[in-house]
């Protein structure tokens, strides 16, 4: 779908410079704009880098593993059918320290894992549901998932809704482009973020014991 929004886009951006008569601009800007897009990815690189490198260190240092026990409570409520000393906790802790201090790019990483670890996790609880409810004995591994968990869910809503108290790629971004301010988004982009947050966690635990009364 994005493949066709972006062509749709770029022949409109060219059908519009034909009949204005300024290709040479469309031209140009086109090449501006590619070089532009290729300083912005080095710079984000070298960010992203350095974040994850940073929660690499916390991870072997077991600095991560301490955060996890820190937030125990709070992932307890957004995923508690998860295991408390679940390996995939920590990837849920490492994924939201990065999305609150804004580095979308470095969060990635550690949301694939535990969308990974997640997958296993409900193939278990299938397993178990059919052997409760036929008595047969199941291999979860040979189960497939035909629809997310509400932990995966859940996982993602969060992702989306994002809260930010340090929004460090946006502020890149502003001091890319020459904002005067840089860190002038801090306030809104935490007012924002947080209404977002509390909307998604609302939604998650309605929908969530919506589907355990069904």
């Amino acid at each position: 779908m994005l493949n066709y929004l972006w062509g749709f886009m770029i022949l409109a951006g060219l059908g519009a410079g034909i009949v204005t008569g300024q290709v040479e601009a469309v031209s140009n800007a086109s090449i501006d704009s590619a070089g532009e897009a290729v300083n912005m990815a080095v710079t984000m690189l070298g960010i992203m880098s350095m974040w994850t490198g940073l929660i690499e260190v916390a991870r072997q240092a077991g600095l991560l593993d301490r955060m996890t026990r820190g937030l125990r409570p709070v992932l307890s409520f957004l995923f508690p059918r998860i295991p408390q000393e679940h390996r995939v906790n920590e990837y849920l802790t490492a994924n939201i320290l990065a999305n609150i201090l804004g580095l979308g790019w470095a969060a990635t990483p550690m949301g694939l894992k535990a969308m990974a670890e997640l997958a296993p996790l409900e193939r278990q609880r299938l397993a178990e549901r059919k052997r409760q409810e036929t008595g047969e004995q199941a291999d979860p591994n040979k189960i497939t998932l035909t629809r997310a968990s509400d932990e995966m869910c859940t996982f993602l809503v969060l992702n989306i809704s994002s809260l930010q108290v340090i929004p460090v790629s946006v502020i890149a971004y502003r001091a890319q482009y020459g904002a005067v301010n840089p860190a002038a988004i801090v306030v809104p982009g935490l007012i924002a973020t947080t209404v977002s947050t509390a909307a998604a966690v609302v939604f998650c635990r309605i929908m969530s014991r919506r589907g355990e009364s069904s």
